[in-house]
């Protein structure tokens, strides 16, 4: 069951992690030990020297996020790292005195174990709206599978335009956690169609069992014109269900950052990095419309120790305004282990007309985030790792040119893929033989003859490189 219209189920968690300044320049493939199995690694078709200096300017963002005096000791996971220029503001305890959320800014925000916060939208009735909120508990306090965070949009009235709630899953171990909530136009609707004052309503989702200390909270707030021409209302009813073999090919080094705004990018391919018991890794996939996403996380043996960790290895996808997909999570035995996401359908607009919520959550295209979570019981039977991690992308379908909004989304471009996203995730690790560039299917000219220059050009690109290596 989606998790994009009703209330998610919990995945399993993910705390701690980090070794310091050190550990993280090695694990950015910069100094430490080889073999590390995992994600990660410049892109195959880039020079070695570029690449590297760009994953030191991860390395030194990634750091400088963190709070004054945090240490990033080997038993101490780092945490969420929130986005450089998020707004502090304070949410309020009743609706009137709610701070605005502007659409296209990242706030940052804290939530007590008890009681609502309110804040504040003004939308027009013209626009989709989405809201995220990404509850970040420290790495100490003891969670249960049902504890977590709960959003809702609600009317000038009271009256509900959404909810949403994410939890901690079988795991019980703190990692980030996002629910999201949205105020949708749609034909025949009465509720939540007016221009106005709209709130966004924050809470745990059982605070009678949370821990005590307030959790971080980082907030974003979208909106989607309505498109120039009306087109199908319903949800494609046919689709490539079946899930393909998973690439094959040498994984390329690739870290993982440590929240949404520092997603790494990926392409397709294979890649790897290392991961600790109670870490969290986020990347990202340009992921342009009629493509399909699959992925699957790998992870390696322990070397040593036995036992078993519930549900402990994780992973999610989380749609552009961070909305989330799917997520399937895995125990660990110490042996080599892997979970996959559910065939999921190509992009499209119409994909908002479903009755599920995974179709429904795929209804536009940008950047979608793969979550990666290790729980933190991981470390009680079988040590702190860092344990081999590999991810495997595939991108399937042909691109397509998507609809002409009405007017601008804000943020502005975070609808679409432009050939900086695509610059900015290599593919690599066996990623562009089979499903490189397949037909583009266009219409018109304007967007899709650009559409169709930059996809030209990415190809040639990509060709040049491989000729290269």
């Amino acid at each position: 069951m989606g998790r994009w219209c009703t209330a998610r189920r919990g995945g399993a968690g993910a705390g701690r992690g980090g070794s310091g300044l050190a550990g993280l320049v090695g694990r950015a493939g910069l100094v430490g030990r080889a073999g590390l199995a995992g994600r990660g690694g410049p892109g195959p078709d880039r020079p070695r020297t570029p690449v590297r200096l760009a994953v030191v300017t991860v390395v030194l963002a990634t750091t400088a996020a963190l709070p004054a005096g945090a240490s990033l000791a080997a038993d101490t996971p780092p945490g969420y790292v929130f986005a450089e220029d998020a707004r502090r503001i304070e949410g309020a305890s009743g609706t009137s005195d709610a701070v605005r959320l502007e659409p296209g800014t990242t706030y940052r925000s804290s939530l007590p174990r008890s009681g609502t916060l309110y804040y504040r939208l003004e939308l027009d009735a013209a626009s989709d709206a989405y809201v995220s909120v990404t509850a970040a508990p420290g790495p100490d306090g003891e969670v249960t599978a049902v504890d977590g965070v709960r959003l809702s949009v609600q009317d000038a009235e009271g009256g509900s335009c959404s909810s949403d709630s994410a939890t901690f899953g079988a795991a019980r171990s703190p990692r980030p956690v996002t629910a999201r909530g949205m105020r949708e136009i749609a034909p025949g609707e009465t509720r939540c169609q007016d221009p106005g004052t709209y709130y966004v309503a924050v809470e745990r989702s059982r605070p009678q069992d949370s821990p005590p200390g307030a959790w971080d909270l980082e907030l974003t707030a979208v909106t989607e014109p309505r498109p120039e021409r009306t087109g199908a209302t319903t949800a494609p009813d046919a689709w490539d269900s079946a899930s393909p073999a998973p690439l094959a090919g040498e994984p390329e080094r690739r870290p993982g950052g440590g929240g949404f705004a520092h997603a790494t990018p990926v392409g397709q391919g294979v890649w790897r990095d290392g991961i600790r018991p109670g870490q969290t890794l986020f990347y990202k996939v340009p992921v342009d419309w009629g493509r399909q996403l699959y992925a699957t996380a790998e992870l390696g043996s322990s070397g040593d120790g036995s036992g078993y960790a519930t549900a402990a290895l994780h992973l999610a996808l989380h749609n552009p305004v961070r909305g989330e997909v799917d997520d399937a999570a895995r125990g660990y035995t110490g042996r080599p282990t892997s979970v996959a996401l559910a065939p999921l359908p190509p992009v499209a607009y119409a994909n908002r007309y479903a009755t599920d919520g995974q179709t429904g959550a795929m209804r536009f295209a940008g950047s979608y985030y793969l979550v990666v979570h290790l729980a933190a019981q991981v470390a009680d039977d079988f040590g702190d790792g860092p344990f081999g991690l590999t991810l495997r992308v595939r991108l399937g379908g042909a691109a397509r040119t998507g609809p002409e909004y009405a007017g601008e989304p804000e943020p502005k471009g975070v609808f679409e893929v432009s050939a900086r996203d695509r610059e900015a995730a290599p593919e690599g690790g066996g990623g562009g033989d089979d499903l490189a560039m397949k037909a583009v299917a266009v219409g018109g000219i304007g967007t899709g003859s650009l559409l169709l220059v930059g996809l030209g050009v990415w190809t040639a690109a990509a060709r040049h490189g491989r000729g290269r290596a």
